[in-house]
C-alpha cells in the first residue's frame, strides 16, 4: 500500500485532491485520515532541493547564500517524540538516560547532576535532571513544562519533548502532543504503580488520549522499571501490565499491528533503549530496543511545498522576539516576511534556530525557534499562527464541528461551556446549537435536531469561541482542525473542525 500512495503523490497536484476525496468519502468518526505514505529516496532528495535557494530570489541573496544555505539546512528527517504517562512513571529519567547513551549530555555533566542529586538524597533522579532544568522541578521531581532536547541517530534526527504526566499540567502536556509526531507511553510496571497510573484518575488514560487526538501517528508503549525488585524483569507481570491497557488503547483507534509496540525497559540502567536486553536478564523479549526501532520506522510524508505554517508554542525576547514551534508546513528562509495571526501582523525573519542549532532555511516536522523583526514580544501568545504572508491561515470565531463526548456525568446543550485546546490554543467556547447525531457505526446523521448531548454520543454542533483564533477544516490540514475540549480538569471530548462559519 505503501507504495502505490508514494505513486499516487506525482508532482502534479492531482494526486492530494484524489486523497481528499478519498479521506471524505471514509465513516464519520474515523479520526485517522491515513495521509501517511512513506517517502521514497527521489522524494526526500527532491525535498531537500527545494528548499536550498530560490531561483527568482533577490539578485544579491543569490550571491551570497547558496554554498552557506548547502550546509546550514538540516538534512536529516526531523521526528517529534512526546513522552507521556503518569506521574512518576520515569519519562524524564528515561528522557535523560537516552541522552546519556546518544552523547547529547557529557559524562562530567551527568556526575554533576548524580552528586548534587545524592546531596538531597534522591540519587535515583539524577537522570531526570537533563530534561528537568529548573529548580521547581528538581526539588519536586515533578516536571512542569514541556522539558525539549534532542538526539540524533544516522538517519534521524530526534527531539525529545517530555510532557508533564501530573493533572494539574495537562494544559502542558497537551501543547507538547500537539507538536508530536510519535508518542512514547511511559507506565511503570512497579507493583502498585501501574495500577494507579491506569486506573480511574490516573493519567495514563488522559494521556493516551490526548496522544491520539493530537494526531500521533504511532504509539510506543514502555513497560519500565522492569528491573525493580517486585517485577524483577518478570513475564507474567509485563503481559498483566501490557493485557490491561490494550482494550483501552484499541477502543482509541490505535492498532495492534500497526501503529502499537509494547518493549519492556528500565530507564534507571538503560536496558532495553539502546541495546537490546541482555538475554540472562529477559530471556522472553527477543524484540529489539527502542532507540533502533523508532529510528527503523517509516518516514513521516512532509508537505514542504504547500504555504508555510507554524502554530507558536511559546515566546521569549532576546535582542528581538523569538518565536518558538513546529513547523506543520512549508519551508521559510532567512529574510522571509510572513504573518503572525489572528492579528495579521508582518514581520521579517532574521534568525532561524533548529533545535539550537543556528540554520538559513526550515522546513516541515523541525522544532524551531525564529527571531522575527515587527513584532513586540507582548503582543504575541501561545497559539498564535507564523503563517506565509501570501496565503494566510484561516481565523474564525464560529465553527461547525463532529465532536465525540468521551465522558461526562451530566447531559451537554447549547449554552454549555468549556476550554478549548486547538493545536497550541487554548480558548473558551460555547455551545451555540446542536445541529444533529451521527450514529457511531453507520455515520448516518438524525434527522431532527437533538435536545442535548451524553456521553459516548457523537454530534455536530455549531462552537463560538470567546476570541478569534486559527484554525482551519480537518479534511484539508488535520493538524489545525482537530481539537479536544476540557471541563473542571478532565477532557470531556474530541473534535474534528467541518467548516469555518464567520
Amino acid at each position: 500500500m505503501a507504495t502505490t500512495a508514494t505513486t499516487m503523490r506525482s508532482s502534479s497536484g492531482l494526486s492530494t485532491d484524489w486523497l481528499e476525496f478519498d479521506r471524505q468519502s471514509e465513516p464519520l468518526d474515523s479520526w485517522d485520515a491515513e495521509e501517511d505514505s512513506i517517502l521514497t529516496p527521489e522524494d526526500e532528495e527532491m525535498e531537500l532541493d527545494e528548499g536550498e535557494g530560490d531561483g527568482d530570489a533577490a539578485p544579491k541573496l543569490a550571491k551570497k547564500k547558496p554554498p552557506k544555505l548547502e550546509e546550514s539546512r538540516s538534512k536529516k528527517e526531523h521526528v517529534n517524540v512526546v513522552f507521556i504517562g503518569h506521574v512518576d512513571a520515569g519519562k524524564s529519567t528515561i528522557g535523560g538516560q537516552i541522552m546519556s547513551l546518544t552523547g547529547m549530555v557529557d559524562k562530567r555533566t551527568l556526575e554533576k547532576y548524580e552528586r548534587e542529586a545524592r546531596e538531597k538524597s534522591r540519587e535515583s533522579w539524577y537522570l531526570s535532571w537533563a530534561l528537568d532544568t529548573n529548580q521547581e522541578e528538581r526539588d519536586k521531581g515533578k516536571t512542569v513544562e514541556v522539558g525539549r532536547a534532542y538526539f540524533e541517530t544516522e538517519k534521524k534526527h530526534f527531539t525529545i519533548l517530555d510532557a508533564p504526566g501530573h493533572k494539574s499540567f495537562v494544559p502542558n502536556m497537551i501543547g507538547g502532543a500537539a507538536q508530536a509526531d510519535l508518542a512514547v507511553l511511559v507506565i511503570s510496571a512497579r507493583k502498585g504503580e501501574f495500577e494507579t497510573g491506569f486506573d480511574r484518575g490516573g493519567q495514563t488514560r488522559e494521556h493516551a488520549m490526548l496522544a491520539k487526538t493530537a494526531g500521533v501517528k504511532h504509539l510506543v508503549v514502555l513497560v519500565n522499571k522492569m528491573d525493580d525488585p517486585t517485577v524483577n524483569w518478570d513475564l507474567t507481570r509485563y503481559n498483566e501490565c501490557k493485557d490491561k491497557i490494550l482494550p483501552y488503547l484499541k477502543k482509541l483507534g490505535f492498532n495492534p499491528l500497526k501503529d502499537l509496540t509494547f518493549m519492556p525497559v528500565s530507564g534507571i540502567t538503560g536496558q532495553g533503549l539502546r541495546e537490546p536486553i541482555d538475554a540472562a536478564t529477559c530471556p522472553w523479549y527477543q524484540g529489539p530496543a527502542f532507540i533502533p526501532f523508532i529510528d527503523e520506522l517509516p518516514s513521516l510524508n512532509r508537505k514542504t511545498d504547500g504555504p508555510f505554517i507554524m502554530p507558536i508554542v511559546d515566546k521569549y525576547k532576546d535582542m528581538g522576539t523569538v518565536l518558538m514551534g513546529k513547523v506543520e508546513s512549508g519551508v521559510a528562509k532567512k529574510g522571509t516576511c510572513l504573518l503572525v495571526m489572528p492579528n495579521r501582523t508582518q514581520v521579517a525573519v532574521d534568525q532561524l534556530w533548529s533545535d539550537d542549532e543556528e540554520v538559513t532555511s526550515v522546513g516541515p516536522g523541525e522544532n524551531v525557534k525564529i527571531k522575527v523583526k515587527g513584532i513586540e514580544e507582548e503582543d504575541v501568545s501561545p497559539g498564535f499562527v507564523l503563517c506565509d504572508a501570501s496565503n494566510p491561515i484561516k481565523t474564525g470565531k464560529v465553527f461547525d464541528a463532529q465532536v465525540v463526548i468521551l465522558e461526562h456525568k451530566s447531559i451537554i446543550c447549547a449554552g454549555y461551556s468549556a476550554v478549548m485546546h486547538i493545536h497550541c490554543a487554548a480558548e473558551e467556547i460555547t455551545v451555540k446549537a446542536l445541529i444533529c447525531l451521527v450514529d457511531k457505526k453507520t455515520g448516518d446523521k438524525s434527522k431532527t435536531r437533538p435536545r442535548f448531548v451524553k456521553q459516548d454520543q457523537v454530534a455536530i454542533m455549531r462552537i463560538e469561541c470567546s476570541g478569534l483564533i486559527c484554525l482551519e477544516q480537518f479534511k484539508l490540514f488535520p493538524q489545525m482542525g482537530r481539537f479536544t475540549l476540557r471541563d473542571e480538569n478532565k477532557t470531556i471530548a474530541i473534535g474534528k473542525v467541518l467548516k469555518v462559519v464567520e
